[in-house]
Protein backbone atom coordinates (compact mmCIF):
# COMPACT_ATOMS: atom_id res chain seq x y z
CA UNK A 1 0.00 0.00 0.00
CA UNK A 2 1.43 3.55 -0.96
CA UNK A 3 0.38 6.30 1.62
CA UNK A 4 0.59 9.74 -0.17
CA UNK A 5 0.05 12.54 1.80
CA UNK A 6 -2.25 10.87 4.47
CA UNK A 7 -4.02 14.27 5.76
CA UNK A 8 -3.60 17.84 4.83
CA UNK A 9 -5.31 20.79 6.10
CA UNK A 10 -6.04 22.36 2.38
CA UNK A 11 -9.09 24.45 1.13
CA UNK A 12 -11.84 22.47 -0.79
CA UNK A 13 -10.41 23.46 -4.41
CA UNK A 14 -6.93 22.73 -3.72
CA UNK A 15 -7.66 19.31 -1.74
CA UNK A 16 -9.05 18.23 -4.99
CA UNK A 17 -5.84 17.88 -7.17
CA UNK A 18 -3.61 15.81 -5.74
CA UNK A 19 -0.63 16.95 -7.60
CA UNK A 20 -1.35 20.38 -6.04
CA UNK A 21 -1.83 19.23 -2.47
CA UNK A 22 1.30 17.00 -2.97
CA UNK A 23 3.61 19.91 -4.27
CA UNK A 24 2.27 22.34 -1.30
CA UNK A 25 2.59 19.22 0.98
CA UNK A 26 6.84 18.72 -0.03
CA UNK A 27 7.01 22.76 1.09
CA UNK A 28 5.67 22.62 4.61
CA UNK A 29 4.60 19.36 6.16
CA UNK A 30 4.41 19.41 10.17
CA UNK A 31 5.39 15.52 11.26
CA UNK A 32 3.48 14.44 14.63
CA UNK A 33 4.95 12.32 16.85
CA UNK A 34 4.39 8.15 17.12
CA UNK A 35 1.28 6.72 19.86
CA UNK A 36 1.17 2.92 20.57
CA UNK A 37 1.79 0.39 18.64
CA UNK A 38 4.03 2.47 16.67
CA UNK A 39 0.98 4.34 15.01
CA UNK A 40 1.27 8.22 14.65
CA UNK A 41 -0.29 10.77 16.56
CA UNK A 42 -1.83 12.70 13.92
CA UNK A 43 -0.83 13.20 10.42
CA UNK A 44 1.47 15.57 8.74
CA UNK A 45 -0.55 18.31 7.75
CA UNK A 46 -0.32 21.73 6.18
CA UNK A 47 -2.16 24.53 7.31
CA UNK A 48 -2.50 27.74 4.85
CA UNK A 49 -3.49 30.58 6.95
CA UNK A 50 -5.03 32.05 4.27
CA UNK A 51 -7.58 29.68 4.00
CA UNK A 52 -8.59 29.40 7.83
CA UNK A 53 -12.07 29.55 7.02
CA UNK A 54 -11.85 27.08 4.18
CA UNK A 55 -10.05 23.85 6.22
CA UNK A 56 -11.00 20.57 5.26
CA UNK A 57 -9.11 17.19 5.58
CA UNK A 58 -8.19 15.39 3.11
CA UNK A 59 -6.99 11.81 2.93
CA UNK A 60 -5.25 11.04 -0.03
CA UNK A 61 -4.32 7.26 -0.36
CA UNK A 62 -4.12 4.42 -2.72
CA UNK A 63 -5.20 1.27 -2.34
CA UNK A 64 -5.71 2.40 1.44
CA UNK A 65 -9.71 4.04 1.43
CA UNK A 66 -12.26 2.91 3.61
CA UNK A 67 -15.52 1.73 3.61
CA UNK A 68 -17.83 3.17 6.00
CA UNK A 69 -21.77 2.30 6.00
CA UNK A 70 -23.86 4.82 8.09
CA UNK A 71 -27.32 2.92 9.65
CA UNK A 72 -30.66 4.74 8.70
CA UNK A 73 -33.23 4.14 11.42
CA UNK A 74 -36.83 5.66 11.22
CA UNK A 75 -35.90 8.07 13.58
CA UNK A 76 -32.54 8.59 12.93
CA UNK A 77 -31.58 12.66 12.23
CA UNK A 78 -27.83 12.95 12.64
CA UNK A 79 -27.28 10.21 9.55
CA UNK A 80 -26.87 12.68 6.72
CA UNK A 81 -24.01 14.88 9.31
CA UNK A 82 -22.29 11.76 9.82
CA UNK A 83 -22.32 10.80 5.57
CA UNK A 84 -20.94 13.97 5.04
CA UNK A 85 -18.79 13.85 7.65
CA UNK A 86 -17.08 10.99 6.50
CA UNK A 87 -17.46 11.44 2.76
CA UNK A 88 -17.20 15.25 2.09
CA UNK A 89 -14.49 16.35 4.66
CA UNK A 90 -13.00 12.46 4.98
CA UNK A 91 -13.23 11.85 1.70
CA UNK A 92 -13.79 8.34 2.53
CA UNK A 93 -16.56 6.27 0.46
CA UNK A 94 -19.23 5.86 2.27
CA UNK A 95 -22.83 4.45 2.01
CA UNK A 96 -26.40 4.44 3.39
CA UNK A 97 -27.57 0.99 4.96
CA UNK A 98 -31.17 0.80 5.23
CA UNK A 99 -32.11 -0.62 8.55
CA UNK A 100 -34.10 -3.47 6.70
CA UNK A 101 -30.85 -4.79 5.24
CA UNK A 102 -28.61 -7.11 6.49
CA UNK A 103 -25.83 -7.18 3.82
CA UNK A 104 -22.25 -5.11 5.73
CA UNK A 105 -19.74 -7.66 5.48
CA UNK A 106 -18.30 -5.80 2.19
CA UNK A 107 -17.48 -2.37 5.28
CA UNK A 108 -14.80 -1.71 7.36
CA UNK A 109 -16.48 -0.12 9.75
CA UNK A 110 -20.44 0.99 10.36
CA UNK A 111 -21.79 3.57 12.26
CA UNK A 112 -25.05 3.65 14.42
CA UNK A 113 -25.65 7.87 13.85
CA UNK A 114 -27.66 9.85 16.78
CA UNK A 115 -32.00 10.55 16.77
CA UNK A 116 -34.93 8.93 17.86
CA UNK A 117 -35.00 5.59 16.46
CA UNK A 118 -38.39 4.39 16.46
CA UNK A 119 -39.58 7.86 18.19
CA UNK A 120 -37.50 6.30 21.47
CA UNK A 121 -40.65 4.33 22.32
CA UNK A 122 -40.40 1.83 25.49
CA UNK A 123 -36.41 2.99 26.07
CA UNK A 124 -33.76 4.79 23.73
CA UNK A 125 -32.91 1.90 21.40
CA UNK A 126 -35.34 0.05 22.67
CA UNK A 127 -37.10 -1.19 19.27
CA UNK A 128 -33.76 -0.44 17.13
CA UNK A 129 -32.07 -3.04 18.96
CA UNK A 130 -34.33 -5.70 17.35
CA UNK A 131 -34.30 -4.57 13.56
CA UNK A 132 -32.38 -6.84 11.05
CA UNK A 133 -29.72 -4.67 10.69
CA UNK A 134 -28.34 -4.69 14.40
CA UNK A 135 -28.29 -8.79 13.62
CA UNK A 136 -25.78 -8.44 11.06
CA UNK A 137 -24.07 -5.50 12.95
CA UNK A 138 -23.78 -7.80 15.90
CA UNK A 139 -22.28 -10.77 14.22
CA UNK A 140 -19.98 -7.92 12.24
CA UNK A 141 -18.80 -6.99 15.27
CA UNK A 142 -17.98 -10.30 16.78
CA UNK A 143 -16.18 -11.01 13.84
CA UNK A 144 -13.74 -7.70 15.01
CA UNK A 145 -15.69 -5.33 12.70
CA UNK A 146 -15.62 -1.77 13.94
CA UNK A 147 -18.40 -0.14 15.14
CA UNK A 148 -19.09 3.10 16.21
CA UNK A 149 -22.32 4.37 17.94
CA UNK A 150 -22.79 7.73 18.31
CA UNK A 151 -25.73 9.31 20.91
CA UNK A 152 -28.78 7.20 19.81
CA UNK A 153 -26.07 4.59 18.60
CA UNK A 154 -24.44 4.38 22.18
CA UNK A 155 -27.75 3.79 23.42
CA UNK A 156 -28.55 1.06 20.87
CA UNK A 157 -25.50 -0.40 21.48
CA UNK A 158 -25.93 -0.70 25.11
CA UNK A 159 -29.40 -2.33 24.63
CA UNK A 160 -28.04 -4.90 22.14
CA UNK A 161 -25.43 -6.05 24.76
CA UNK A 162 -22.49 -4.85 22.76
CA UNK A 163 -21.60 -2.76 25.09
CA UNK A 164 -22.04 -2.64 29.24
CA UNK A 165 -24.35 -0.53 31.44
CA UNK A 166 -27.48 1.05 30.41
CA UNK A 167 -28.69 5.45 29.58
CA UNK A 168 -30.75 6.80 32.28
CA UNK A 169 -32.27 10.31 31.78
CA UNK A 170 -29.97 13.72 32.20
CA UNK A 171 -29.78 14.50 36.34
CA UNK A 172 -31.62 17.30 35.38
CA UNK A 173 -34.19 15.85 33.74
CA UNK A 174 -33.52 18.29 30.77
CA UNK A 175 -32.46 18.04 27.31
CA UNK A 176 -29.27 18.91 27.06
CA UNK A 177 -27.38 20.57 23.54
CA UNK A 178 -24.02 22.54 23.89
CA UNK A 179 -20.65 21.84 23.76
CA UNK A 180 -18.33 19.71 26.24
CA UNK A 181 -15.23 18.85 27.35
CA UNK A 182 -13.92 15.73 26.92
CA UNK A 183 -10.27 14.12 28.26
CA UNK A 184 -9.28 11.13 26.46
CA UNK A 185 -8.66 8.73 28.76
CA UNK A 186 -6.96 5.80 26.74
CA UNK A 187 -5.29 5.67 22.93
CA UNK A 188 -5.23 2.23 22.67
CA UNK A 189 -8.22 2.14 20.54
CA UNK A 190 -8.58 2.32 16.70
CA UNK A 191 -11.02 5.40 18.03
CA UNK A 192 -8.11 7.70 19.59
CA UNK A 193 -5.23 6.23 18.10
CA UNK A 194 -4.03 9.78 16.75
CA UNK A 195 -5.10 11.26 19.85
CA UNK A 196 -2.61 11.65 23.29
CA UNK A 197 -3.96 10.57 26.72
CA UNK A 198 -4.92 13.52 28.77
CA UNK A 199 -5.69 15.47 25.77
CA UNK A 200 -8.97 17.47 25.88
CA UNK A 201 -11.74 17.66 23.40
CA UNK A 202 -14.27 19.89 22.65
CA UNK A 203 -17.30 18.39 20.77
CA UNK A 204 -21.30 19.17 21.70
CA UNK A 205 -23.96 16.68 23.24
CA UNK A 206 -27.64 16.52 22.20
CA UNK A 207 -29.66 14.05 24.45
CA UNK A 208 -32.38 13.64 26.99
CA UNK A 209 -30.92 10.39 28.14
CA UNK A 210 -27.07 10.56 28.29
CA UNK A 211 -26.64 9.80 31.76
CA UNK A 212 -24.59 6.74 31.28
CA UNK A 213 -25.18 4.10 34.58
CA UNK A 214 -23.67 0.76 35.39
CA UNK A 215 -22.95 -1.63 38.30
CA UNK A 216 -20.13 -1.21 40.53
CA UNK A 217 -18.52 -5.28 39.52
CA UNK A 218 -19.28 -3.64 35.24
CA UNK A 219 -17.59 -0.10 36.44
CA UNK A 220 -14.59 -2.12 37.93
CA UNK A 221 -13.78 -4.24 34.89
CA UNK A 222 -14.39 -0.74 33.00
CA UNK A 223 -11.89 0.52 35.07
CA UNK A 224 -9.70 -2.42 34.84
CA UNK A 225 -9.74 -3.10 31.17
CA UNK A 226 -8.87 0.36 30.31
CA UNK A 227 -12.23 0.83 28.52
CA UNK A 228 -13.70 4.19 29.62
CA UNK A 229 -12.24 6.18 26.17
CA UNK A 230 -13.85 9.83 27.39
CA UNK A 231 -14.77 11.51 30.22
CA UNK A 232 -16.33 14.82 30.73
CA UNK A 233 -14.15 17.27 32.17
CA UNK A 234 -13.21 20.72 32.75
CA UNK A 235 -11.75 22.52 29.94
CA UNK A 236 -8.28 22.14 31.68
CA UNK A 237 -9.09 18.40 31.75
CA UNK A 238 -10.16 18.13 35.62
CA UNK A 239 -12.68 15.23 35.98
CA UNK A 240 -15.13 17.08 39.07
CA UNK A 241 -19.07 15.96 39.09
CA UNK A 242 -21.11 18.97 38.35
CA UNK A 243 -23.61 20.45 35.93
CA UNK A 244 -21.03 22.43 34.10
CA UNK A 245 -18.48 19.60 34.14
CA UNK A 246 -20.61 16.70 34.02
CA UNK A 247 -23.96 17.73 32.38
CA UNK A 248 -25.99 14.47 32.54
CA UNK A 249 -25.14 13.01 35.82
CA UNK A 250 -22.93 9.86 33.95
CA UNK A 251 -21.53 7.57 36.43
CA UNK A 252 -17.99 8.23 36.37
CA UNK A 253 -18.39 11.36 34.29
CA UNK A 254 -18.36 8.49 31.39
CA UNK A 255 -18.78 10.06 28.00
CA UNK A 256 -17.55 7.23 25.57
CA UNK A 257 -16.49 3.27 26.63
CA UNK A 258 -15.41 0.56 24.45
CA UNK A 259 -16.03 -3.19 24.48
CA UNK A 260 -12.98 -5.31 25.99
CA UNK A 261 -12.13 -6.44 22.03
CA UNK A 262 -11.72 -2.51 21.53
CA UNK A 263 -13.12 -3.10 17.91
CA UNK A 264 -16.82 -1.44 19.13
CA UNK A 265 -17.41 2.29 20.64
CA UNK A 266 -20.41 4.20 22.43
CA UNK A 267 -19.67 7.40 22.77
CA UNK A 268 -22.89 10.35 23.78
CA UNK A 269 -20.72 13.45 22.31
CA UNK A 270 -21.59 14.15 18.13
CA UNK A 271 -18.10 14.01 16.42
CA UNK A 272 -19.74 14.78 13.26
CA UNK A 273 -20.77 18.29 14.64
CA UNK A 274 -17.60 18.91 15.34
CA UNK A 275 -15.80 18.19 12.13
CA UNK A 276 -15.60 22.12 10.63
CA UNK A 277 -14.35 25.14 11.78
CA UNK A 278 -17.66 27.00 11.15
CA UNK A 279 -18.96 24.15 13.51
CA UNK A 280 -16.92 25.87 16.23
CA UNK A 281 -14.52 22.87 16.48
CA UNK A 282 -12.63 20.43 14.47
CA UNK A 283 -11.79 18.42 17.23
CA UNK A 284 -14.36 15.33 16.32
CA UNK A 285 -12.50 14.82 13.33
CA UNK A 286 -9.71 13.30 15.30
CA UNK A 287 -12.32 10.16 16.46
CA UNK A 288 -12.36 9.42 12.10
CA UNK A 289 -8.92 10.49 11.60
CA UNK A 290 -7.84 7.79 14.59
CA UNK A 291 -10.52 5.12 12.62
CA UNK A 292 -8.96 5.59 9.03
CA UNK A 293 -5.38 5.85 10.67
CA UNK A 294 -5.91 2.67 12.26
CA UNK A 295 -7.15 0.64 8.97
CA UNK A 296 -4.07 2.58 7.04
CA UNK A 297 -1.77 0.97 9.51
CA UNK A 298 -2.69 -2.24 9.31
Amino acid sequence: KLLLTPAVLLPRAVGRNPSVARAAASRSTQWLPYGPYGLPLGYPCLCLPSFAHHVFVLVLSVAAQMKFGVVVFPGSNCDHDTFYALSEVFRQPTEWIWHQSTEVNHLDAIVLPGGFSYGDYLRTGAIARFSPVMQAVEKFAHRGGLVLGICNGFQVLLEAGLLPGAMLRNRTLKFICRFVHLRVETTVTPFTAAARRGQVLKIPIAHMEGNYFAEEPALRELERNHQIVLRYSTPAGEIADGEETNPNGATGNIAAICNRERNVLGMMPHPERAAEPLMGSTDGLLIFQSLVQSFVAK
